[in-house]
């Protein structure tokens, strides 16, 4: 592994050329399908003009453990495609399985024709055909690109997007790394989603023991029963149903990263899973955080940081003379956890901290006693600045509807008081509790990391490193709750699930200048995508230093603001980044006119 390990990193760094890097590369990571063969972990790279991938089915196995899985030319995660800004590039893709397939280049800025999403920007690719996505590459960064076809995405297929600056990378490393996070289950993901809407907490291992844990007195069990859920209700699917993966190794299977003491590398982490959140940590080494979503940031040095589903973080490293450090990734809930090791030497390893005590929820996630604002800075790096959305006064603001809630004491009020909800949000079985009190929590770390006596990352921190182009004023705002149903396992916009193309837009005029807020209603972060669009988050900084991402987690019963410019002409996915949400109906489509009012 650790031979295979240097062969990557050598691939990675530019060490090979094109055509040598192509010819150490195994028959099938060149472009043909598996045939149904055992599918392998880890990636190779693909660069050029013109690359071909070939979606397969074969089998996984992860730790003795043997499920179905999908691979992209053979591999979980699917081979690195590493481009060069300004080029134009041609990607082949072949759909050997039996059902429909896709690709979205996640993160990337393309024609929303080749977005791939079936049913919005393409039909798909169907059984035994080639789809040839064609663009310019328009920007430089980490991404990656997986499935938007049905639940493929859980089984594996998806991988790593790199694409290099134009000129000179202004970062400076001796190591570029690349770590992809994810899951794996031997259960076919649509038995995970059938038993998720017959009951929510099928897979959560926490419910059985926690009150033997967390003893609560009357009042409080009656409370929570009002609520119809548990305060360990954190993560829908988690461990052992799934074991988390660095690379497609599970933690047993020594996923290593070589370095020398005193070198400076450059780790890009993308959490690819299909339903968990990260709390990722390097036990005795710091981070330095340099880019969120693809997008410079301004460097900020952190011990923790938490990365959402869908999320892409860029940190810098500098090992000292241990002989090995832990990059610990550890599930949300602390059910199990994501393992690699920087190793001085090949078979060097570094002790690995038990799994801390899983977390609760609080009246605060429930949209109640927020206090200050979930700002809990104490150690997670300061409060960089008011969330009061800056200058600009929503007073006079036009907005698109009237979604103002009055104020009101909590006292007395049920978590169901639809009263508070705006009229345009659709009250009926989808929908099943009301945030009483939601504040903006961009300084929150996320749930467990509140307290911890270390610096952890939060959006506050983060300052886009390079100014903003569009820092006008936004026209109007747009307020959108999110809404669920848990029991049945229903999720939506605004009380909407998400059908088919038919269903109403959001509309944007052309290089219309947006503020979105976002509104959760509901106990669960939401990791929300936009697709063909980067926004900036309203994060206290001024307008041109908002760090510019494309996935916003709004935190339980809080809200989260994005300023956005619309345009790229077409229509675009939105939506929450945990794949059983996405599917269970939380989505919506945005369309942006083109100039003149076309697409």
């Amino acid at each position: 592994m650790f031979d295979e390990l240097k062969l990557s990193r050598r691939t990675l760094m530019g060490g090979l050329g094109a055509g040598a890097a192509l010819s150490a590369m195994p028959a099938w990571a060149q472009g043909r399908s598996i045939g149904g063969a055992q599918i392998q972990p880890g990636f190779d790279q693909l660069t050029g003009e013109t690359i071909d991938l070939h979606i397969a089915a074969g089998r996984r196995i992860v730790q003795g453990r043997t499920g179905k899985g999908v691979a992209v030319n053979g591999t979980v995660p699917g081979p690195l495609v590493r481009l060069k800004e300004g080029q134009n590039v041609r990607l082949n893709v072949t759909n050997h399985l039996k059902v429909d397939s896709s690709i979205h280049w996640h993160g990337l800025l393309v024609p929303f024709q080749y977005d791939g999403v079936p049913g919005i920007s393409f039909p798909g690719i169907g059984p035994g055909e080639t789809f040839t996505y064609e663009f310019p590459v328009r920007q430089s960064g980490t991404y990656w690109y997986h499935s938007h076809s049905g639940l493929q995405e859980q089984q594996g297929h998806y991988a790593p997007l790199i694409i290099d600056p134009a000129g000179a990378d202004p970062i400076k490393v001796d190591r570029d790394y690349i770590l992809l996070i994810s899951e794996f289950t031997t259960l076919d993901p649509q038995f995970i989603l059938s038993r998720l809407r017959t009951g929510e907490g099928y897979f959560n291992e926490q419910l059985s023991s926690w009150t033997d844990k967390y003893p609560m007195n009357a009042a409080e069990r009656r409370m929570w029963a009002g609520m119809r859920m548990l305060p360990t209700d954190i993560a829908d699917v988690s461990a052992p149903t799934y074991t988390y993966l660095a690379n497609g190794r599970g933690p047993k299977e020594g996923m290593e990263y070589l370095f020398r003491p005193g070198e400076r590398i450059r780790l890009r982490l993308i959490n690819g899973g299909a339903m968990t959140f990260f709390n990722v940590r390097i036990p005795g080494l710091p981070m330095t955080v340099i880019a969120a979503d693809g997008q410079n940031v301004r460097p900020v040095e952190v011990d923790e940081l938490q990365i959402a589903t869908a999320e892409t973080y860029d940190v810098i490293i500098e090992p000292g003379n241990a002989e090995a450090y832990a990059i610990v990734c550890e599930s949300m809930d602390r059910s199990g956890m994501a393992l690699a090791m920087l190793a001085s030497r090949p078979g060097a390893r570094a002790d690995v901290p038990a799994l801390r005590d899983p977390p609760l929820l609080t009246m605060a996630d429930m949209g109640m006693n927020h206090g200050d604002g979930g700002g809990h800075e104490g150690h997670s790096g300061g409060d960089h600045g008011s969330t009061d959305h800056g200058a600009m006064d929503h007073g006079d603001m036009p907005k698109s509807a009237p979604k103002s809630a009055p104020s009101h004491s909590m006292e007395g009020m049920s978590m169901r008081d639809t009263a508070l909800l705006p009229p345009d949000v659709k009250v009926g079985p989808g929908l099943d509790m009301v945030s009483m009190a939601p504040v903006d929590k961009t300084g929150d770390p996320g749930l467990g990391l509140r307290d911890v006596p270390h610096r952890v990352l939060n959006y506050r921190m983060l300052s886009a490193l390079e100014p903003n182009k569009d820092i006008r004023e936004p026209s109007r705002l747009l307020e959108l709750h999110l809404t669920g149903n848990m029991e049945r396992y229903m999720w939506s916009f605004d009380g909407r699930m998400f059908k088919s193309l038919d269903d109403e837009p959001l509309r944007f005029a052309w290089n219309e200048r947006v503020r979105v807020k976002l509104i959760n209603n509901t106990m669960m972060a939401h990791p929300i995508h936009l697709h063909g669009m980067f926004f900036e988050v309203v994060n206290g900084q001024p307008p041109a230093q908002q760090p510019r991402k494309n996935v916003l987690v709004v935190q339980p019963g809080a809200s989260a603001t994005f300023d956005l410019t619309a345009n790229e002409p077409g229509d675009w996915a939105f939506h929450c980044h945990l794949l059983y949400h996405m599917v269970g109906g939380m989505m919506q489509v945005v369309t942006v006119a083109g100039p003149g009012g076309k697409k």
